[in-house]
């Protein structure tokens, strides 16, 4: 009983804050800082000063910034519309059309971007035009973008990955060969879909396409080389234990520039913006993180995490029950949070439960992505489905309506990662890394 006061201290000034429209990192700080000064004899200022400058220097961070440029540089120069052109071809003769473009190019470019948003707007700009001149139905073509472009959470180089392994101290690298083959399974789940639906739906009538020879879409495939070889070299150097993830980043940012500026679309401009969008991005990122570090310290002093995993540990639940509890609450938490905020803000008391349920803390990872991911595409706070509303000018309820199949399929995959544990914690165990 005496754990309610603090439990309902913080969650009044988290939501004060948060409803007053106060940055989620400052917010964060600011219930730290309440907590710490009610329940605890420490001095304040010095704890904050130490855990924000503790979690601002983590080594295992300075691969965020440096695969968020990454992402931007691709998004600012033609490598990605060049990626776009060497899919199409290979994509129109199949059941589905050109809609599995959509998914096939969230995919590919979420392995060199980290980002759901930048995936969307990256991939959408280039296929919401031309899906619309063959007459594919809007529906498909806005949920199949809104629910693929998701896979920049959980395809390395996820910036979400990143975030819960500096939370919980886990291997960055170990993460990200966890979600490589969820999301490739994620992305199959999503074909299959519209594979059936363009067979079983009357409204499928799009403009037929013309036929290439098999010789014609291989010199097509040639635009994919530069994003398929930036791809092998920052997997590749991870998975043979050549690179941490950190320098992996590195290489990532230097072989866009080199790529970009031997396509002929970088310029000092380009560059200076790609820079910028990556140092804006990282800076919110990096404040949550310090906020939410200084929250788990004020709530440690408490014993609020201790506290709430042994009251969970009494309810004798399975790990199922207790998977299934923490999948509600998440869906639930996203609709009013972004998934980073989420995974920040809840780890300090959710990481004891899973630790005393015996569950991996990897597998778990992906876990908490794949639920994350949902909440991009849930109202009224899923970022995808703001970001499509601007691209396509549909009232919100529409594009709502149009993920609900792709959530639904996201849903499943939970539950094919409890049945089938090994697809997040095989690759993990089978890679010769190198300390993150």
């Amino acid at each position: 009983m005496e754990q309610l006061i603090p439990i309902a201290l913080f969650l009044f000034v988290l939501f004060l804050l948060l409803g007053s429209g106060v940055w989620v990192g400052l917010a964060l700080l600011g219930v730290a800082y309440v907590g710490m000064e009610l329940f605890t004899s420490r001095p304040t200022g010095d704890a904050m000063i130490t855990v924000i400058w503790r979690s601002a220097s983590s080594w295992t961070l300075t691969a965020l910034p440096l695969f968020i440029w990454m992402g931007e540089i691709l998004y600012r120069t033609r490598l990605s519309e060049d990626m776009f052109r060497g899919l199409s071809p290979w994509m129109a003769r199949l059941p589905g059309g050109l809609v599995h473009t959509n998914i096939v190019g969230c995919t590919v470019f979420a392995a060199v971007s980290g980002s759901s948003a930048a995936t969307l707007t990256t991939v959408g700009k280039m296929s919401i035009p031309e899906l619309r001149k063959r007459q594919y139905p809007e529906r498909m073509v806005i949920g199949t973008l809104a629910g693929a472009a998701t896979l920049g959470l959980m395809i390395p180089p996820s910036l979400t990955l990143i975030v819960y392994g500096v939370t919980i101290n886990e291997s960055i690298t170990k993460l990200f060969f966890a979600g490589i083959l969820p999301g490739l399974v994620l992305a199959l789940m999503f074909m299959t879909y519209v594979a059936i639906y363009s067979r079983v739906s009357s409204s499928w009538n799009p403009s037929p396409e013309p036929r290439m020879s098999f010789w014609e879409k291989v010199q097509n495939s040639r635009f994919l080389i530069p994003v398929m070889l930036l791809i092998i070299v920052v997997i590749g150097s991870m998975y043979l234990g050549f690179a941490t993830a950190t320098e992996a980043a590195a290489f990532g940012v230097i072989g866009a520039l080199v790529l970009a500026a031997g396509q002929g679309s970088l310029n000092w401009g380009t560059f200076t913006e790609s820079l910028m969008g990556a140092v804006r991005t990282s800076a919110m990122i990096a404040l949550i993180l310090a906020g939410a570090a200084f929250l788990s310290l004020s709530m440690g002093f408490t014993g609020l995490p201790r506290g709430l995993a042994d009251l969970i540990a009494s309810f004798e639940l399975t790990r199922f029950e207790l998977l299934m509890v923490l999948l509600v609450f998440y869906i639930i938490l996203g609709c009013f949070l972004d998934g980073i905020s989420s995974v920040v803000l809840t780890m300090a008391v959710v990481e004891p439960m899973i630790r005393e349920a015996g569950i991996d803390l990897i597998w778990f990872g992906i876990f908490i992505v794949v639920v994350v991911e949902m909440a991009q595409i849930t109202p009224p706070i899923g970022f995808n489905l703001f970001v499509l509303q601007g691209m396509t000018e549909h009232q919100m309820g529409f594009i709502a309506r149009a993920a609900i199949p792709m959530f639904l399929i996201m849903v499943l995959m939970v539950f094919v990662l409890i049945a089938f544990p090994d697809l997040a914690t095989w690759l993990p165990e089978n890679i010769r890394s190198r300390p993150s």
